[in-house]
């Protein structure tokens, strides 16, 4: 329940700390003020506001919140807080025996193996260890409990348009995985620890990317994810977060740009092929040519070539063919003929 309160007690310290005609307070947040400013004797009688009991609206929050000076000066001392805790405890056991077991409903909580939950009693923390996992007591007037999940959390950054180094715009996608470590300071130090690191990242993404040309951006895309989970895990460590990597997931040319890399790319495959070509060439006429030498050396070589070619041919079958034969052939198996003839007849008369 929260009160809207009207006017204010005519001591000056009161009006300084409340300034304003119109507030939103809880039921007890005003027995909280109302002992501790009675205790210090800055309030005159028993009068302490007047108020109506009205549900505040979301526009009418309490202005206490954007005051961190008048913030401060409820820091009171152990024993202020001591004896209006014991106050209010007091009262919350006297309900929660009334309306038992109704009242175990606001009394125990659970929370789950993956959960903390950090605990602010009248404001403050009650522990510096935050509860968890499992069942624990709450006092319902005293505690307020928040609840911190310590999962790996997926951040999506949307594509962001990005001017690189040499002046090129591109429009870059990415990736950022946390979680949290310290569930007390992503409470106490920030307000709200996903969409803080969600803008960090956000302008970490811009200045490193700006820095870098696209050429880097393209081939070292590893390096820059590692540049930026440092800048971001050192910006978010007060916050109890851990950064624990950064993936850039895609970067977006304009189409002109794409158009003429294709281009570049295209030339420069054609002009590779062309070289491999030439250089086939080259190794072909040069077996050629050593082939060509051999048989200039070897005129029996190249007859065993003919005659292996005509073997080959040969293999094929249900075909003719007819092939001229070599005039320097035919005359040296003439000549051949011819010589062992006449040593077989030469025998013959001896």
């Amino acid at each position: 329940m929260q009160l809207l309160c009207h006017g204010l007690s005519a001591s000056n310290d009161i009006h300084e700390l409340f300034p304003y005609t119109e507030f939103v307070i809880s039921f007890p947040q005003y027995i909280s003020a109302f002992f501790l400013y009675k205790g210090q004797g800055k309030v005159k009688g028993s009068c302490f506001l007047s108020f109506s009991l009205e549900m505040a609206t979301e526009d009418q929050q309490i202005v206490m919140e954007s005051q961190p000076q008048q913030r401060a000066e409820l820091n009171v001392d152990e024993s202020d807080v001591g004896v209006v805790y014991y106050i209010m405890a007091g009262i919350s056991f006297i309900f929660i025996i009334l309306f038992f077991p109704f009242s175990l409903l606001y009394t125990i909580k659970i929370v789950t193996e993956y959960e903390r939950a950090v605990i602010l009693r009248l404001g403050r923390l009650s522990s510096r260890k935050a509860k968890g996992p499992g069942l624990f007591f709450v006092i319902p007037c005293t505690d307020t409990v928040n609840k911190v999940d310590l999962r790996t959390i997926s951040l999506d950054i949307p594509p962001q348009e990005i001017l690189t180094k040499d002046s090129v715009t591109v429009r870059v996608d990415a990736v950022v995985f946390y979680r949290v470590y310290n569930p007390t300071m992503s409470i106490l130090n920030v307000e709200n620890v996903n969409s803080a690191t969600y803008f960090v990242a956000q302008t970490t993404l811009r200045n490193v990317l700006g820095t870098k040309k696209l050429s880097e951006l393209l081939t070292d895309r590893d390096a820059i994810g590692d540049e930026m989970q440092q800048i971001l895990d050192e910006a978010t460590d007060p916050w109890g977060v851990k950064v624990e990597r950064v993936e850039i997931k895609d970067v977006s040319l304009p189409q002109q740009l794409q158009r003429a890399m294709a281009a570049e790319a295209e030339a420069s495959r054609e002009a590779r092929a062309k070289v491999i070509s030439a250089e086939g060439e080259q190794n072909a006429s040069r077996v050629l040519r050593d082939a060509a030498n051999i048989m200039d050396e070897s005129p029996a070589s190249l007859q065993l070539r003919y005659l292996q070619t005509l073997n080959t041919i040969a293999a094929y079958n249900n075909h003719t063919y007819v092939f001229p034969l070599p005039v320097d052939l035919m005359m040296k198996l003439v000549s051949g003929v011819t010589a062992n003839n006449q040593q077989g007849g030469g025998g013959d008369q001896k």
